[in-house]
């Protein structure tokens, strides 16, 4: 009697991969909106973002169909990053906190992973990564090297939202959206093109203060014109005295939301107006019947912002993410060691504020 890994196996050689263009072929979203594992960065409007925003990134993404069934089964979207700095990858998916590739078997996942290796042969790419969530297990470690170097927070909306709210801490939570309260600070939506620029505003001196490259105002311009219609993305504003002195932007697909850009002016740090934009957040995400709310991606050596997110409550996992070759893990596990980390960190923070579009369009314009 055959079993089912047998006629899985079966099925699977007879069938093929092709490099389809999300865009126009009307499948592919379907399929991402079926798949469990799926999430925005998938749709095909995140090919469109990348591709409109950054001139050195390719998409081609990769669909497992079988014989005359049109059906796609599974799939991998890869990205050519091209540097003249970095060299070329591959990269499933550039920019995504969090993202999987969408398979439900190992059999599936080594067929993709074949035609991966065949497409970085063809376009003369020397480095490979793939970022999961979920589907790590899937993946045969034999030719790659597996990095948890980012964690991911996550919490659960299930609960009433009382006792969502007991489980955050007393102090550094609690009683900071107290305080915000308490300080007349209004929440409200971002519904214009001016909203999304005071937004970019704040992120600009933000990551500056943190030593790190904005993303051009062209990428965010990208993701509002994309995924705001679909209400697949919000802006958050936290203003006092009709001065916006915090903001947040949310993706939200099928029943998870994740906060995945903050940006607030120091000089009210003390009102606590991320705390009330995230809890705001939280709350409209459980009344609107989601059951997850993200916070992101995180890197394990950024203890205060292991400590933030680790602070409401959440539930910390692993983000694995696969290397080939192997020759790269010191690359990937001591990124934040390196000299040149160190040396961009010290430049994006204490160039004059004339340049820094320039410092962005440069980074922006090797990273991925």
């Amino acid at each position: 009697m055959q079993t089912d890994d047998q006629a899985s196996c079966e099925n699977l050689s007879k069938c093929e991969i092709k490099i389809i263009d999300p865009c126009i072929d009307q499948r592919w979203d379907e399929f991402i909106y079926k798949h469990p594992n799926s999430w925005i960065v998938h749709l095909s409007g995140w090919k469109k973002v990348l591709e409109n925003s950054f001139p050195h990134m390719k998409g081609y993404y990769l669909a497992l169909t079988e014989g005359t069934d049109t059906q796609i089964k599974a799939a991998l979207p890869l990205f050519e990053v091209s540097s003249w700095i970095l060299g070329k990858r591959l990269i499933s998916i550039p920019f995504a906190t969090i993202c999987d590739p969408l398979v439900t078997s190992q059999e599936e996942m080594k067929k993709l992973l074949d035609e991966t290796f065949n497409l970085a042969k063809k376009l003369g790419a020397s480095h490979l990564e793939i970022r999961t969530l979920k589907s790590h297990p899937l993946i045969q470690e034999d030719f790659f090297h597996c990095s948890c170097f980012y964690k991911h927070h996550y919490l659960l909306l299930t609960n009433n939202i009382n006792n969502i709210k007991k489980s955050f801490h007393r102090t550094n939570v609690r009683q900071r959206i107290q305080r915000a309260e308490k300080s007349d600070i209004c929440v409200k939506p971002g519904n214009s093109e001016t909203d999304l620029m005071e937004f970019h505003e704040l992120h600009k001196r933000t990551r500056k203060k943190h030593g790190m490259p904005p993303q051009p105002y062209e990428f965010f311009k990208n993701l509002w014109d994309t995924f705001v219609p679909s209400s697949n993305m919000k802006l958050l504003l936290a203003q006092k005295n009709d001065k916006t002195i915090a903001a947040l932007i949310l993706f939200l697909f099928r029943d998870r939301v994740s906060a995945e850009f903050l940006a607030s002016d120091d000089s009210y740090w003390n009102l606590s107006p991320n705390h009330l934009l995230f809890w705001e957040a939280i709350k409209t995400a459980h009344n609107e019947g989601f059951k997850i709310f993200d916070f992101g991606r995180t890197p394990s050596s950024n203890s205060s912002l292991m400590d933030f997110k680790k602070h409401w409550g959440t539930t910390v996992v692993d983000l694995p993410q696969f290397t080939y070759p192997n020759s790269m893990r010191d690359n990937i596990d001591n990124r934040e060691a390196s000299i040149n980390y160190r040396l961009s960190k010290i430049i994006c923070k204490n160039a004059p504020g004339s340049i820094d579009s320039l410092i962005s369009n440069f980074y922006y314009r090797h990273l991925g």
